[in-house]
């Protein structure tokens, strides 16, 4: 199937798991953006209060753990080909 053919056809599988993928994708960059933003505003509230210590960055590390997991399910895929490689050497095993 031809790129402009599958452009028009919405229900084609190949389309629907681009499309999937894309809405990960977004969400990924949804979910990074409210970080940013969030703990901008925090580290700005904790530089503007009277604290003698850093209490922002606990929020900071543990979202960010977080947003890497998330990166990591989005991004972070094995190629089909390793995958593929490694199910043929575990089978070689047996």
């Amino acid at each position: 199937m031809r790129d402009t053919e599958l452009h028009d056809d919405t229900t084609h599988p190949d389309y629907l798991r681009a499309e999937r993928r894309v809405a990960r994708q977004l969400g990924f960059f949804r979910h990074l953006a409210i970080y940013l933003v969030v703990n901008a505003g925090l580290m700005l509230a904790n530089l503007l209060t009277p604290h003698p210590h850093w209490w922002s960055i606990g929020p900071l590390l543990g979202w960010g753990i977080g947003v890497l997991f998330h990166a990591l399910s989005v991004f972070g895929r094995v190629p089909a080909d390793w995958k593929k490689a490694m199910i043929a050497r575990e089978l070689r095993r047996r």
